[in-house]
């Protein structure tokens, strides 16, 4: 069974990340949305006393619904500070303001994020829509490695981010092959080829090492290259130093790959999966790989779908959950107001849409409407259930070619089970 801890982080980045795209699709119809950002260093009192300062301001805005929309959002918001006499640990970031919510509806929502690591500023923003820079960039990947694939036809370069393979760029050489052409020795000819070789591994070590030196926080967050290739191509290459000494000196390894395209860069990162141990992309390809395995056997341990995985979690019948990060699908109860039948639906959530804005059904007993019950996240509910068995729980991502197959050809709920079943 996975540790818990990991479980939880991967649950609360997939949490605040869908927090982050559901903040992003709100609209404000003025510059009345409010992003306060408080780090765990500032004084509550001091944050109350600009906005109070910031409500007397207030008076100088010149539409009346903006004015007014404005200081409900900053009431709203001193409402909430009376409650914190410190900020959190990580600090927080406050949203609110008037939500614009289609046609001539609005409604006043403010949103509390504490962050997953600690806020390093202090801002007060007033807008159409909310900052929400800051945040996302806590869900950029912290441990980057360059990625080379290169022989001495071509080469190519990218970035492996977290689960992410990001394709940048390559080049093609002019090396001539092995065959000599007429009216020129073997000698010279040889000694010809070798300036070529050596002038395009120099071109490829000059163009790789601009792009992977001009990484954001190259010194905290670029922890190594990964060089791939046939031999001797890449060990000629390293023992050249053909990269800049900051690269040449992080060089993880060098791994036998077949391919020198873009199609390489994949295949590196598989056969440097040793070298990578641990890395959240080398967990969930070898979750995926063994999955995909098992659906292909005869008596295979794999099922998907959700009323296949539902029925599975019912029988206690899954070992591992598989549950795309792209996700976005909500379980409803609704009920009939007239009679009392109640369902359960599972619909997919559009960014900005409530479930009242998706669904409009009637009852199959009487026709008369329906109403929404109850509504949860279909992960949090999936791994609820999940909980109860003792089933580990993982949430692939969709940044590479396995984890896009989950959720493509899967819809993104999947498992391996412990024994077969009749689903």
């Amino acid at each position: 069974m996975a540790e818990p801890a990991q479980m939880d982080d991967a649950r609360r980045r997939y949490e605040f990340k869908k927090t982050l795209e559901k903040l992003q699709a709100k609209q404000g119809s003025g510059t009345e949305l409010i992003s306060l950002y408080i780090p765990p260093d500032k004084q509550i009192h001091d944050v109350t006393g600009q906005l109070r300062d910031e409500f007397g301001q207030c008076a100088n805005i010149k539409s009346k619904q903006t004015r007014t929309n404005v200081q409900s959002a900053i009431s709203s918001i001193l409402s909430r500070l009376k409650y914190y006499k410190n900020p959190p640990e990580n600090g927080m970031a406050v949203f609110c303001g008037t939500i614009q919510l289609g046609g001539d509806r609005s409604d006043l929502e403010c949103t509390i994020i504490e962050p997953p690591e600690p806020l390093n500023l202090y801002m007060y923003r007033c807008s159409s829509n909310f900052e929400l820079e800051p945040l996302k960039e806590m869900l950029e990947e912290k441990n980057v490695y360059g990625l080379l694939v290169l022989d001495r036809r071509e080469a190519y370069w990218g970035f492996l981010r977290g689960n992410r393979i990001e394709p940048i760029g390559g080049v093609t050489s002019t090396v001539p092959g092995k065959q000599r052409k007429g009216g020129q020795s073997s000698v010279r000819f040889q000694r010809l080829r070798e300036i070529a070789i050596n002038e395009f591994y120099t071109k490829i070590g000059e163009r790789a090492s601009d792009i992977f030196l001009a990484e954001k926080d190259f010194f905290e967050r670029f922890k190594g290259v990964l060089i791939g290739g046939p031999s001797p191509t890449k060990e000629e290459f390293e023992a050249g130093q053909y990269l800049h000494h900051e690269i040449q000196k992080r060089i993880v390894g060098l791994f036998d790959v077949a391919y020198t395209n873009e199609s390489g860069l994949s295949e590196l990162v598989d056969a440097a999966k040793d070298a990578l141990k641990g890395m959240e992309v080398v967990k969930e390809k070898e979750i995926m790989n063994r999955f995909l395995k098992e659906l292909v056997k005869d008596n295979g341990l794999a099922a998907y779908g959700e009323e296949s995985i539902r029925k599975n979690l019912d029988l206690g019948a899954v070992d591992t959950l598989l549950l795309s990060s792209r996700l976005r699908k909500s379980r409803i109860t609704i009920t009939c107001q007239n009679c009392g039948h109640s369902e359960e639906r599972t619909i997919s959530l559009e960014p900005g849409k409530t479930v009242e804005d998706i669904l409009a059904t009637t009852c199959r007993q009487c026709t008369a409407p329906m109403i929404v019950d109850s509504e949860v996240d279909i992960v949090e509910e999936l791994t609820t259930l999940a909980d109860q068995t003792s089933t580990r729980v993982e949430i692939i991502s969709d940044d590479f070619e396995e984890g896009a197959i989950l959720y493509t050809a899967f819809g993104g709920i999947a498992a391996i089970l412990r024994y077969r079943t009749g689903f």
